[in-house]
This record gives structure tokens, C-alpha cells and sequence, in this order.
């Protein structure tokens, strides 16, 4: 059994390979989004989203999706995999449109986190060896002090939801967006090299390359 997977460089995707790699899926291929509703702190940093790819030896695929969702269909379909794998846990209409696009491709979904309690997700992706940092937060929904928190234990995690009650443990609701420094997907760890803090409408993010620690 053969997979791609929607990769932004955030933990809940790399986590959710993780899981479909652990049973027994190859994963060759990782697929980055282009968006068309606005800026994408993922995407202004595709340097980072290559570094990570590399590190997992993995090969990084892009699509536009100005071109639509039933050209992707037929991109996904093009290349020789059973499985779509994406890591969403509670967003009902992100999982439908995933099931959707399989559905069109002929290959099926694979939602390993889905309906999973965020805050005991959370401590597993820890205790996994997943560590990562804020790279993005919704400027309604949390400071910009926020950018760069990085989260490589327990306590770190504790000490981020006494700060900021209210927002979820894993951002699930768009409050913060994340890069991966660490998982068992790859060895070592890298650290963030902050470029630039920026603005846009919606996010207070940060601009930033990968070196290793």
C-alpha cells in the first residue's frame, strides 16, 4: 500500500503520516497546496517545507489550486497511490472535502487523527517525539508574542494553555499554525532561524528558515 499525504510542514500532518507509516503504508510523496484564499504562512515558507522533506527523504509535490479541485482529483489519481492521508481532527467540512477528492481520484481517505480529544492528541504527539514552534497566529485569536513558542515537553504545553486559556491545544480552530522540529520521521532536530516578523489580514507570522540544532 502506497500513500501521499497533504504536508504544510505542521504537526498534525507529519503526525498523521507518522501513524500511516507505523501501519504499514509507504508514504513516497508529500503534497504542498498553494492557496487561493489568502495568504498562506506555509507556503511564504517553502524553503523550510523543502528542508523538512529532505530530512524524510520524501519527495515534495506541489499543486495550485487555482486550477481547481477536480484538476488535484486528477493529479492524485495520476500518481499510483492507494491512500490520501491528511490530519484533520474535528473540522467536519476539510474531512468531507478530502473523502470528496479521494472519492474522484479512486483512491481512498485516511484520517488517522480524526475525532481525537486535541489536548490528549497533543500530550501523544510529545510523548512521540514530536516536537514544533508557532509560526503563525490569527491576530484575532492570539498575540504576536505568541510567534516562535515552541513546544518540547509536557510542561510546555501546560505552561502555553495556562497563558492562553481558551485556545485549543493543537490550534485546531485556526488559532496558530506550526513547523515541525523534531519526530521520529526524521533524525535530530532542527531550531527556527527567524528572517522577519510579518503581518498580513488575518495573521501576525513569522518568515523563517531551518537549521539544524
Amino acid at each position: 500500500m502506497r500513500g501521499v499525504a497533504f504536508y504544510s510542514g505542521g504537526k498534525d500532518g507529519l503526525y498523521a503520516l507518522y501513524l500511516a507509516e507505523k501501519s504499514g503504508i509507504e508514504v513516497p510523496y508529500l503534497l504542498a497546496l498553494k492557496t487561493t484564499i489568502g495568504l498562506s504562512p506555509h507556503w511564504e515558507n517553502f524553503g523550510a517545507l523543502k528542508t523538512l522533506a529532505g530530512a524524510m527523504g520524501k519527495e515534495l509535490l506541489t499543486f495550485d489550486m487555482a486550477n481547481g479541485s477536480d484538476a488535484l482529483a486528477e493529479f492524485l489519481g495520476s500518481l499510483g497511490v492507494d491512500y490520501l492521508i491528511a490530519g484533520d481532527v474535528l473540522l467536519e467540512d476539510h474531512k468531507v472535502w478530502v473523502e470528496a477528492l479521494a472519492e474522484k481520484a479512486g483512491i481512498k481517505a485516511l484520517e488517522p487523527l480524526w475525532g481525537r480529544n486535541t489536548l490528549d492528541l497533543a500530550l501523544e504527539m510529545l510523548r512521540e517525539g514530536l516536537e514544533w514552534a508557532i509560526i503563525a497566529v490569527d491576530r484575532k485569536k492570539l498575540p504576536k508574542e505568541a510567534l516562535t513558542y515552541t513546544f518540547s515537553s509536557e510542561n510546555d504545553l501546560e505552561e502555553f494553555l495556562k497563558a492562553y486559556p481558551g485556545v485549543d491545544p493543537i490550534g485546531e480552530f485556526g488559532e496558530f499554525h506550526t513547523v515541525v522540529l523534531a519526530s521520529p520521521l526524521f533524525e535530530g532536530r532542527f531550531k527556527l532561524a527567524v528572517n522577519s516578523f510579518e503581518e498580513s489580514e488575518r495573521y501576525h507570522w513569522v518568515r523563517f528558515g531551518l537549521v539544524r540544532a
